[in-house]
């Protein structure tokens, strides 16, 4: 295949019961795509048939490729890693759990064409919906979180950072995910501080998220993200990423 417009990276860790509804999911929805596409498998060490399942899937769903890590590094690495080999001219990442379908991906594309350089899901949005719905007590931890990572990393007007649906130009990509180090569910919140400090133009959409309840997230993993917040906003600080010798940054914008 020549470069396909689009890269879809899948990470799955232990994903052996959700990954194949999802991939065949993926794949009638992509059916009648007018644009060429790849999907990505990003297997992080599983311990379960996660990789052989996406192997036998390869035979049926079109496009499909393995990535079989040997060992479990996080989601951010596993994304990184994903993000890093794609060729596609877009490369998006979105999880293994189907929460929001392929389908939501023709709001980025007017998006791009505009101009904007990373397009993420947002499901604060006005537009959004979530199936089902949370309860307010449930949305404390992420509004309070939010108001963290805009206050310490500068983001501000992106209050869902925690979004598992991402788009970045092939361009933003290699460029930020070559300098991103979180391993763990922080890397959300590194990469968008990343393109920000790059002047990369970021956008949103509402998107329609079904909540699956048997989330491998746990509640532990917030306060992780917290801790890995510092540990990003010093990182910048101390021009960890050396973006004072990295080429200056396209534009000022960072959500329009």
């Amino acid at each position: 295949m020549a470069q396909p417009y689009l890269s879809i990276i899948i990470p799955a860790y232990n994903e052996g019961e959700r990954l194949p509804s999802t991939l065949v999911d993926m794949d009638k929805r992509l059916a009648g795509a007018d644009y060429s596409y790849e999907i990505i498998v990003v297997n992080d060490g599983s311990t379960d048939n996660t990789a052989a399942i996406a192997r036998n899937m390869a035979k049926m769903v079109r496009n499909l490729k393995l990535v079989d890590a040997a060992a479990n590094g996080g989601k951010g690495a596993t994304v990184r890693q994903g993000m890093l080999l794609a060729a596609g001219a877009i490369r998006l990442f979105t999880d293994a759990d189907n929460s929001t379908s392929i389908d939501q991906f023709a709001a980025m594309i007017p998006l791009f064409k505009e101009g904007a350089d990373v397009v993420i899901g947002s499901r604060t949005a006005r537009g959004a919906t979530l199936d089902p719905p949370e309860p307010w007590f449930r949305r404390i931890p992420g509004v309070l979180g939010n108001i963290v990572f805009q206050s310490v990393l500068g983001l501000w007007g992106i209050w869902d950072t925690q979004c598992g649906f991402k788009a970045f130009t092939a361009e933003a990509a290699e460029r930020i995910f070559t300098l991103s180090s979180v391993p763990g569910w922080g890397f959300d919140v590194e990469v968008l501080a990343l393109a920000k400090r790059m002047g990369y133009t970021i956008r949103e959409i509402p998107v329609h998220w079904v909540n699956d309840t048997r989330s491998h997230v746990k509640a532990s993993a917030y306060l992780k993200v917290l801790r890995e917040t510092g540990m990003i906003r010093w990182k910048l600080w101390r021009d960890g990423y050396h973006l004072r010798t990295e080429k200056q940054p396209r534009n000022d914008s960072a959500l329009s």
